[in-house]
Parts: structure tokens; C-alpha cells; sequence
């Protein structure tokens, strides 16, 4: 293990689907769900849907850089969600489904900042990439229940409908970078 555990902080629209899927990564060693971005101090769920708040839905990563790099996360940041539709992930529409990079530090910022240009290069988006890349200003927990939703909520409707697929697609395109999960914590 690191000497030094690192923190990414991410939006890329609901938490729960965000939190399923870099909660399957090797080096991930925690994942939780809160808001980010905002100007309201300890806001709550409610306060965030409305949108009054600024905050957007985000995870906040807690990783071993000798196993999984910030640019890993990245890649899988890029490819989990789509980063070309404004304040919105699917059906879940507001800025607070906004995609965004919330830097830790001047190091996150510029290798944050280089993953947008090749990802741009890439070709994997036809569309302009909207995702925002600014420093972190403060992380705020979200309300218990939101935590490990996927895993302690797999039956429920939109578990079923939008984060089964991710968990998919995440099994398809990053194999080599999943944690040899056990059956109790394979959802």
C-alpha cells in the first residue's frame, strides 16, 4: 500500500450510479457520496434537488496511487458517464447531475485539465466535452441512506434500469482494473 493515500473528488450525475462504479476499482479503498460545488454550507439532499444550492451530486474517492493513478480513475471517469450533456445524466436533469472534476491540489488540476485535451483528441465523444475542472472548495457527506446505495438497494427500480448497465459496461471495458470483488459485495 501507499505511504500516502490520495482523494478524487468527481461528479458524473447521480451518486449512486458514480459510487457503484469506481467502488469496483482496485486501489479504491472508499467511496462516498455527497455534494460539491456549491455556496450553501451542509446542505441537504432536498436543498441540492432543488438546485438552489449549486451543489453538484459527487463521490469522493479515497485511492492507492501504487495500485490505481489518478489518470486510471480519469479514464473510467470519462468513459462512465457522458461529459457532453449540460447539467444532465440521462433523465436526471439540473446542475447538480453536472459532470465536473473537483481538483484536491495544482498537480490534479493540470493532470485534469491534460485527460480533457486527450479525451477531446480522442474521438470517443462527437460532441463538445462540458465537464468543469476546478479546484475542490469543500466536499460535503451525504445523508447516510445514500451511502453504498447500489449495494444495499440492487432490486430497486432505477438500481435495476441505470446502474446495472454501468456496472456492465464497467465489467466490459475496464476488466483489469476491477477488485476481485466476492459474491457479497459482487452488487
Amino acid at each position: 500500500m501507499a505511504e500516502r493515500l490520495e482523494t478524487a473528488t468527481l461528479a458524473a450525475g447521480c451518486f449512486w450510479c458514480v459510487e457503484a462504479v469506481f467502488s469496483r476499482l482496485r486501489g479504491v479503498l472508499k467511496v462516498v457520496s455527497g455534494y460539491s460545488g456549491g455556496t450553501v454550507p451542509n446542505p441537504t439532499y432536498g436543498e441540492v434537488c432543488s438546485g438552489v444550492t449549486g451543489h453538484a451530486e459527487a463521490i469522493q474517492i479515497t485511492f492507492d496511487p501504487d495500485v490505481i493513478s489518478f489518470v486510471e480513475l480519469l479514464e473510467v471517469f470519462w468513459h462512465s458517464h457522458d461529459p457532453t450533456t449540460l447539467n444532465r445524466q440521462g433523465a436526471d436533469i439540473g446542475t447538480q447531475y453536472r459532470s465536473a472534476i473537483f481538483c484536491h491540489d495544482d498537480k490534479q488540476l493540470v493532470t485534469a485539465r491534460r485527460s480533457l485535451g486527450e479525451m477531446e483528441k480522442s474521438g470517443l465523444w462527437s460532441d463538445p466535452i462540458v465537464t468543469e475542472i476546478v479546484p475542490l472548495s469543500t466536499f460535503y457527506e451525504a445523508e447516510g441512506y445514500h451511502q453504498d446505495y447500489y449495494r444495499l438497494n440492487p432490486l430497486q427500480p432505477y438500481c435495476r434500469l441505470v446502474i446495472d448497465p454501468k456496472i456492465s459496461k464497467l465489467r466490459k471495458e475496464f476488466a483489469a482494473k476491477l477488485a476481485n470483488l466476492t459474491p457479497e459485495n459482487q452488487l
